[in-house]
């Protein structure tokens, strides 16, 4: 039988890598992140793989950074005189002092949970857009500690560019978090019409309100009514109820001397508070402020056609309404 060779290793030289190099030489199939444990070089190729990974992730990061903050979604702290509380009429006419106190209290220990609104101006600083109180907030609070950490405050810089589109957003947040009354959406509504925002309040009442039903943009403009109506009388005007001030519009359309009377009512019982006023205003509408005039006589316009002119609308009555002076006068409105 032949005798069989013995196979031995063969001898590390200087030119055989050892172990530990080729430990050195592992491709980052090993080290999933291209980062190898301490100790152990890199081959020249993963450095490079991993430099470049590092560099593209830092500008992506960047590029979604800029991309929030352009487009109003980067928090930031702005401190609070840089920003200018009145750059809008704002909605809210005042702020209960218990519902400022949860506020501050809430702040004080737990801090701010929810950034505010503002837009850049051209001027330098910044308008507000949403969160007035808890501005207002930060600032009593301020004053009151003195704490460097109600100096600044969490903002969101909106990308608006135009005064009709910062009143929307002003009311689309405050719609979501506020409950405002009637009265100040109607106050709004007028005010940004006076101020030539809107060219009149119906506009105007449409454009901030385009979220709400048609029937509460009705009761809208009925308050802009009230609001134009007696709202320089009216110490609390922010406090009627729905039903008490649809039938206060409803006296005013009804009677031209409904307003001076409710005036001087209220200037003879000094109301201090709105539980005052409002029992003077539900007491001049029960002594008759909501009476209606004499219905005036129905006039012929036509023959057998006799036309009532009443509170918002026009009355057509006799033999001459037909069924086709219905379609005559539908397709004559349509022309108008």
């Amino acid at each position: 039988m032949a005798k069989r060779k013995r196979l031995t290793p063969a001898a590390l030289t200087e030119s055989t890598p050892s172990l530990a190099s080729s430990a050195a030489l592992e491709t980052k199939a090993h080290y999933p992140l291209g980062v190898a444990p301490s100790g152990v070089t890199r081959a020249p190729i993963a450095q490079v793989a991993g430099d470049t990974a590092a560099h593209a992730a830092l500008e992506e990061l960047a590029t979604a950074l800029e991309t929030a903050r352009v487009s109003g979604r980067l928090v930031q702290d702005i401190a609070l005189d840089d920003i200018k509380a009145d750059h809008l009429l704002r909605d809210r006419m005042g702020v209960d002092t218990q519902e400022m106190d949860a506020l501050k209290t809430s702040l004080l220990a737990r801090g701010q949970q929810t950034p505010i609104e503002v837009i850049a101006l051209e001027g330098g600083g910044y308008g507000l857009i949403s969160g007035w109180r808890r501005l207002s907030a930060f600032a009593a609070l301020h004053a009151e500690t003195g704490e460097s950490r109600f100096a600044k405050i969490q903002a969101l810089i909106k990308p608006i560019t135009s005064v009709t589109d910062s009143y929307v957003a002003m009311v689309e947040e405050n719609e979501i978090r506020s409950n405002l009354s009637f009265y100040e959406r109607a106050r709004l509504a007028s005010e940004a019409a006076r101020l030539g925002v809107y060219p009149d309040s119906m506009e105007a009442v449409r454009a901030l309100f385009a979220s709400g039903s048609r029937a509460r943009r009705s009761k809208i403009n009925s308050f802009v009514r009230l609001h134009e109506g007696l709202g320089s009388q009216l110490s609390f005007p922010a406090h009627i109820p729905e039903r008490l001030g649809l039938a206060l519009v409803k006296a005013l359309d009804a009677d031209a001397g409904f307003a001076a009377r409710v005036d001087d009512a209220l200037q003879q019982a000094g109301s201090a508070d709105p539980d005052a006023e409002r029992a003077v205003l539900e007491q001049v509408l029960r002594k008759g402020g909501a009476a209606k005039p004499a219905k005036p006589a129905p006039v012929e316009v036509a023959p057998g056609v006799a036309l009532s002119a009443r509170s918002g609308r026009l009355v057509l009555s006799g033999r001459g309404v037909t069924d086709a002076l219905e379609q005559d006068l539908i397709r004559w409105l349509g022309t108008r």
